[in-house]
């Protein structure tokens, strides 16, 4: 019995000592020893909360690719933070915020808006590129932005956007009912160059898209929800009566 005791003690021991996720021989990392909410480390805060949808270093996967130079071109700080922290409402982009029920402190929230800047950011992949800006400065023209559409993006999308044989339907009512008009607005300007997709400058060779011509063909896009919408209800409403 005595010698039993003594190796139950030495386990319990070795449990102290270590802690459960530590094994001898093998330190313990700095992000173990620390609650949830004291992580401060950039590469655990991305790792943990956003390699999931953005993929490993930002190169993108389900969302967008924040290592894109385009994006971090025309989001700024306070954009990149209000998305992190508040989410994007009726899309796949929740809040992380605890003020907004979710699981970072504004220090964890800063930690990774400027570990994105830092460590992610490709300087002078732009060079004296002037993108349109990341909030439209103009109301859209969805008639307008039907033309737009033709001369941009349907040789990829395909007629109505719904598919062509470079890229997928854009006009999909499960995709756009899980994309807001600002996700829309940035795809149209940074592109998805993870899938080849181009950004707002290799549509057509040699005519980028214009400020004007961006917020147009959002428009249009948006424009392709609500009738889709309408579809529904109208469908469901038949279906009950």
């Amino acid at each position: 019995m005595n010698t039993f005791r003594h190796h139950v003690l030495t386990a319990l021991s070795v449990l102290l000592l270590y802690g459960c996720g530590s094994l001898p021989g093998k330190p313990a990392k700095d992000s173990e020893l620390l609650a949830p909410d004291q992580i401060v480390d950039f590469s655990t805060l991305y790792s943990e909360n956003c390699a999931g949808c953005h993929g490993a270093d930002g190169h993108g996967g389900a969302a967008i690719a924040l290592a894109d130079p385009v994006y971090l071109a025309i989001a700024n700080d306070d954009a990149i933070r209000k998305v992190i922290a508040k989410g994007v409402r009726e899309t796949a982009m929740p809040a992380f915020a605890q003020s907004a029920g979710g699981m970072l402190t504004d220090k964890q929230i800063d930690v990774i808006v400027k570990g994105i800047r830092a460590n992610l950011n490709k300087s002078g992949t732009l060079e004296a590129a002037n993108p349109p800006s990341y909030s439209a400065k103009s109301p859209g023209d969805a008639a307008r932005g039907a033309l737009v559409f033709q001369t941009y993006c349907e040789s990829c999308h395909g007629p109505g956007g719904r598919g062509g044989p470079k890229g997928s339907s854009i006009t999909n009512s499960a995709y756009l009912a899980l994309v807001s008009n600002q996700g829309l607005r940035t795809v149209v300007i940074t592109g998805r160059p993870e899938l080849g997709a181009p950004d707002w400058r290799g549509n057509v060779p040699g005519k980028p898209m214009s400020e004007q011509e961006v917020t147009d063909v959002v428009a249009w896009l948006s424009a392709q929800r609500a009738q889709n919408t309408q579809q529904t209800n109208s469908a469901s409403n038949t279906t009950q009566h």
